[in-house]
């Protein structure tokens, strides 16, 4: 079909979803979506509009929302100007050099290098399953998003932008580093502003100094949280190549620096053969045997000084180097050097992370406690034995074998940290994560664990704070490891407290809004508590584990404002007045946050805007919202309860499960029991908490209602309609949070939702059958209609309407001013449903057969119902197969008889075809919507 057909069809739907909204907002009268999606339902029946043609607009409105999007992100990261990123990395460097050292004196190069030595934001790249794009198309993203505008360049006419399948974990792996190299190349930059400053003002010193003031850090291979898929051979062959990966960088830096760099060059050369032999001697696949692995160790014990084991065994290298290099080769090689000191031995630090049962199974192994952190009365009795047990513990020596044979998953990953730190790298640190924290006790048992490996000093604990009880209570948490003296020895040796906070989950129980505000309130109660316990000489580490959605805390129109309302000045300015140094850190997540490291213009846009909110002046900010606190918490808790009812609703889980997880695509390496691709039919969805966070947030972006963002928001705004409206317009943390609400509620919209839920409404197909002339469509209504019954949706899904449209009400009169959906996306919903419709209708053309293997006709409309197409689509090809075997033209030793092969051709051409068919422009039309959101999840 030509550009013109498309445009004219793509109009004439655009002007229909015009009228039919009109309609509604006039007479009040219908459902504009229903009505839109069944004149489009009519066109294709009656031929006057193809299957192929409703295809091939909707992907000219996916590229226009590709387009829009590119905009967008070039937008978020304040645009791609090289000159204007310059002078905002300039910046920067002129106002840590102009600051006054102690007491007030002149600015000095003494306070210039304390100031730039110290880590002071890490950016974490994570493989969370945001990959929903396909790499070509994420790179035309970004190659977009980098032009001048943010949209000149050419959006290539693909088929789809869906991934051809899954990432694998190596495929994740390469993403991220390729995404962290263009970070690493964005920090040289920077940090060769900042050396160039410090050499203009102290000409005699500046070869000394060794920026390092935002690092990166990944997971990626290294989160076992959830999943079992990662052995630890896994993780340290992907620790050992992101060390490859550092030794490259330097040895690409080093080269054009010889002959005064020679000695670097040989020694850097010498280390990358010996990486590259560990490298290839590690085992790869499921369960290695004991000889693969005792000859990787030999390698890697055997090669571990070539390999260089740590940064400082190149530091005194470099100085000697810088001191009698030309003046032109001395900035490249402290620009190289900073780097390597910056990340140690290797592009990125590391995180590993497990979940908070895994350790209390290996403390219940090993030392016999039975007890649950979760019941309160047993916990004075839990804190009384792990501290016993530290009170005695003795560190025991390991070897591979030991991991070879350890069951216990927590005592497997710590081996698997103390074999890196022994063999990989002795200096850097390594953060150990511990998902679902929701006690002191799970702390001191990770201490535990840290001490009888002998590398506590080696690892970041650090808990997740991610539950609302966990948000609610993580200063109790905290002060219950704090009541342990080995715990506050633990702290002062490291000089650190970790703390981990996850708005993914969070924000799906008590709503985005909520979960921020209580994270926000729970630092400043620790910033309060470390300060009762004299321990303000203790570094705190705050680590936002949010995404790049509004579903997972990330604001939606500029990444200065996100880094604002994740770590609000007056939240900073409280550490500060405390004497509490605090470390920012920032999760870019999978294949949607790579993209702000996509081009190497928008990895620098994006370093310079972190390194101006780093040294940002902090004061305590006197915004309106922290003089009212009593309505800040009224305003809030009332959102919580809100979106907590909500979750609790069982028509919510029944809206999510429906056929909610049908209409995304697996994202991510890791494993998902409710992706509905699978073989087997999907476990019918009975609470929220049985879908994983992401894949949450993307079903309600999915079916217009971003419900985690939104809800109780109307309620709370009726409770102070004065004040709401005045902290909108005088608050700048107020407006921060309904730039969440505001994004969400220009992608949502009821008329849509309520489609939804009308569509699961067996009354609904018994209306149309009552009022349908045709025989045959009278019963495939009806057919429908009992299959609706069976799955018994529709009354649960009501009432939830009617909970979240009361709550829309109260906020659009609060709020008369708030966006709405536009044109483009309300049509892609249409488009959805009419097309959703298709396939349930050609699903009852299906001929009998008998129940296989339990797979019955009930079974099959259930599977057709909740759209696991491509699961039942595979039995029916096993019930009606077109192919028949091979063989056919042996001698038989008779007559050849006749051989009826492809008994089913019709109906796989005229229904199972057709039905795939219309299923991958549902997830077509799915990846459309996404580019309107903006991100996945």
């Amino acid at each position: 079909m030509t550009d013109t057909p498309t445009r004219d069809a793509a109009e004439m739907l655009l002007d229909l979803t015009r009228q039919a909204v009109a309609d509604h907002e006039n007479s009040s009268s219908g459902n504009p979506i229903i009505a839109l999606a069944r004149r489009i339902g009519r066109q294709l029946t009656a031929g006057t509009l193809t299957t192929d043609t409703l295809e091939q607009v909707v992907r000219q409105l996916r590229d226009t929302a590709f387009r829009d999007r590119a905009a967008r992100l070039h937008a978020y990261v304040g645009g791609t100007d090289d000159a204007a990123i310059a002078g905002r990395m300039r910046g920067v460097a002129q106002t840590v050099a102009s600051e006054p050292g102690p007491d007030g004196t002149p600015p000095n190069f003494g306070h210039f290098r304390k100031n730039l030595e110290r880590s002071r934001f890490a950016a974490v790249f994570t493989a969370h399953p945001t990959f929903a794009l396909a790499n070509p198309v994420y790179d035309v993203l970004a190659t977009l998003a980098s032009s001048d505008d943010g949209r000149t360049g050419t959006v290539p006419a693909l088929a789809t932008h869906r991934r051809p399948a899954p990432p694998t974990l190596e495929e994740e792996f390469a993403l991220a580093s390729a995404a962290i190299v263009r970070g690493r190349n964005a920090l040289d930059r920077l940090t060769g502003i900042l050396l160039a400053e410090a050499r203009t003002r102290w000409p005699h010193e500046w070869s000394v100094l060794s920026p390092r003031p935002v690092i990166l850090t990944t997971w990626v291979g290294y989160d076992t949280d959830g999943r079992t898929d990662i052995g630890w051979w896994d993780t340290i062959r992907l620790r050992l190549r992101m060390k490859r990966l550092q030794l490259e960088r330097l040895r690409d830096q080093i080269t054009p620096l010889r002959p005064v760099a020679d000695g670097l060059h040989e020694r850097v050369a010498r280390a990358l053969d010996a990486v590259t032999d560990q490298i290839e001697a590690c085992p790869v696949g499921a369960a290695p045997g004991p000889d693969s692995v005792a000859a990787f160790a030999a390698v890697l014990i055997g090669r571990r000084e070539d390999a260089i084991m740590g940064a400082s065994e190149l530091a005194s290298s470099f100085q000697e180097a810088i001191d009698t290099a030309p003046p032109d080769d001395r900035m490249a090689l402290a620009i190289a050097r900073a780097g390597l000191m910056a990340h140690g031995m290797a592009a990125a630090h590391t995180h590993v992370r497990l979940n908070s049962t895994q350790i209390h199974n290996v403390a219940r192994q090993r030392l016999g406690i039975d007890d649950s952190p979760e019941i309160p009365s047993q916990r004075r009795a839990l804190l009384s034995r792990i501290n016993e047990a530290l009170d005695h513990v003795q560190p025991v020596n390991i070897d591979f074998g030991s991991l070879l044979v350890e069951q216990a998953t927590a005592a497997r990953l710590m081996m698997t940290v103390r074999q890196i730190v022994r063999h990989i790298d002795r200096e850097s640190p390594v953060r150990f994560l511990i998902a679902e924290t929701e006690s002191g006790y799970t702390l001191l048992a990770a201490l535990w664990l840290a001490r009888t490996f002998g590398i506590e000093e080696h690892v970041e604990i650090s808990p997740l704070f991610e539950t609302q009880e966990a948000l609610e209570n993580g200063a109790h948490i905290v002060e219950e490891a704090l009541h342990s003296p080995h715990w506050r020895e633990y702290l002062r040796r490291t000089g650190k407290l970790s703390l981990q906070f996850g708005y993914s989950d969070s924000g799906r129980y008590v709503g985005q809004l909520a979960a921020t505000y209580l994270i926000e309130r729970l630092r400043l109660k620790i910033c309060e508590l470390l300060r009762r316990w004299n321990l303000t000489d203790v570094e705190v580490i705050l680590f936002d584990t949010h995404g790049e959605s509004i579903g997972r805390g990330a604001h939606p129109f500029r990444l200065s404002d996100r880094l604002d309302y994740l770590s609000p000045l007056h939240a900073r300015a409280v550490f500060a007045d405390a004497g509490l140094r605090i470390r920012e850190e920032t999760a870019f997540q999978g294949g949607d946050g790579y993209l702000l490291f996509g081009t190497q213009a928008l990895a620098d846009a994006t370093i310079s805007i972190i390194a101006s909110h780093v040294f940002a002046h902090t004061v305590v900010d006197r915004d309106p919202v922290y003089d009212q606190p009593d309505f800040s918490a009224d305003f809030f808790s009332t959102i919580g309860a809100g979106m907590a009812g909500l979750v609790e609703d069982p028509g919510y889980a029944a809206l999510l499960g429906a056929f909610g997880p049908s209409l995304i695509d697996k994202t991510g390496s890791r494993p998902s029991a409710r992706q509905s691709d699978s073989g087997a039919a999907a476990s019918r969805i009975t609470h929220p908490s049985q879908l994983r966070a992401i894949p949450n947030n993307a079903i309600l972006q999915q079916l217009g209602w971003c419900a985690n963002t939104i809800q109780g928001l109307g309620t709370a705004a009726a409770r102070h309609p004065e004040t709401f409206e005045e902290f909108l317009s005088r608050s700048p943390r107020f407006r921060r949070a309904l730039d969440f609400a505001s994004h969400a509620l220009a992608h949502s919209d009821d008329t849509v939702l309520r489609a939804v839920v009308y569509m699961l409404d067996p009354d609904m197909w018994l209306d149309r059958a009552t009022a349908e002339s045709d025989p045959a469509r009278r019963d495939a209504y009806l057919a429908l209609m009992h299959g609706l019954e069976r799955l018994n949706f529709w009354a649960s899904t009501q009432a939830m309407f009617r909970r979240i449209q009361s709550d829309h009400l109260a906020l659009r009169r609060a709020w008369q001013q708030a966006p709405a959906m536009g044109a483009e996306e309300k049509l892609l919903h249409a488009i959805r449903i009419a097309t959703i419709e298709r396939i349930w209708l050609l699903s009852t053309r299906i001929p009998y057969f008998s129940p296989r293997n339990a797979f019955s006709r009930d079974e099959l409309t259930t599977r057709v119902l909740c759209l696991e197409i491509p699961a039942a689509l595979r039995e029916l090809d096993y019930i009606f197969p077109s192919v028949t075997g091979g063989g056919l033209d042996l001698d038989y030793h008779e007559d050849h008889g006749p051989r009826n092969e492809g008994a089913y051709i019709r109906e796989h051409a005229e229904i199972f075809e057709p039905m795939l068919h219309l299923f991958n422009l549902v997830r077509e039309t799915g990846t459309a919507i996404m580019h309107h959101v903006g991100a996945f999840g």
